[in-house]
């Protein structure tokens, strides 16, 4: 398994955990996890269910307090910050299920997300800049909801309302992302369109995904972080974790990776 401790952030770095570990009252739920995630890189972690996974991503962002270990957001360390001190950092974070303001249009969603400034809608109705509004206009085209801008995000399907989050997202800007299972409960077109979009942020933005769908896997991940029992139990590309003998081992017939 690996499990060497990180140290310092190195150069480059985005996301730097470094034996991150919880425990729940004797049950280790995360078990000194160490990884280096480059910036602009796309890495996805696979695991079981109960693998550490989600508690992993609880972590990262503030929702669960470590017993031990440290995370870094490039050379800034996070480590026991509030959620919303994390968030300001440059950390954003999709759950699996979607969070939008259904009672504004998917167009007025964005520019929300987009504005920085307190009094949001204060700022709003000032105006947004030229650059903000391309900014807009290119994250409505890259999710495929131009036609929608003007519909109240209520009246999204399941898809779109997951796509229309992936952009208010975008439109933070944040260093790094967390996505955790995006496309729960989507159809294979669905899937495969989130897909492209989540390969089309790659580069401007880092990102960390929990997915179990071994097609989507393939489609989007740079590398993979594969857990198991709370720790990480093999790294690398998609061809390194298929033909890792200790994977095909501890999840022969698991139902959690497919």
């Amino acid at each position: 398994m690996i499990q060497n401790p990180i140290g310092a952030p190195a150069s480059g770095a985005a996301l730097t955990i470094d034996g991150l570990t919880v425990d729940f009252a004797g049950f280790r739920a995360v078990d000194t996890v160490s990884t280096v995630v480059e910036a602009g890189e796309l890495r996805v972690l696979l695991g079981a269910n109960g693998a550490g996974k989600t508690t992993l991503m609880d972590l990262i962002s503030g929702k669960t307090l470590p017993t031990a270990g440290r995370v870094f957001l490039g050379e800034r360390e996070i480590t026991g910050l509030e959620e919303h001190r994390i968030s300001q950092a440059g950390l954003g974070r999709k759950f699996q299920i979607p969070s939008v303001f259904r009672d504004l249009t998917v167009r007025r969603n964005l520019e929300v997300a987009a504005c920085r400034n307190p009094g949001v809608f204060a700022n709003l109705r000032l105006g947004f800049s030229p650059a903000q509004t391309r900014r807009v206009e290119d994250i409505l085209d890259q999710v495929g909801l131009v036609t929608r801008q003007e519909d109240d995000a209520g009246s999204l399907s399941h898809g779109e309302t997951q796509w229309l989050e992936l952009g208010m997202l975008m439109a933070q800007d944040p260093k790094v992302i967390l996505l955790d299972e995006p496309t729960a409960g989507m159809t294979e077109a669905e899937t495969m369109k989130t897909a492209a979009i989540i390969k089309a942020m790659r580069g401007r933005h880092t990102l960390v995904v929990v997915e179990h769908d071994m097609a989507f896997v393939k489609e989007i991940a740079n590398r993979i972080t594969v857990m198991h029992l709370g720790r990480v139990l093999a790294e690398g590309s998609v061809a390194d974790i298929e033909a890792n003998a200790e994977v095909r081992a501890a999840y022969l017939g698991a139902k959690g990776i497919r």
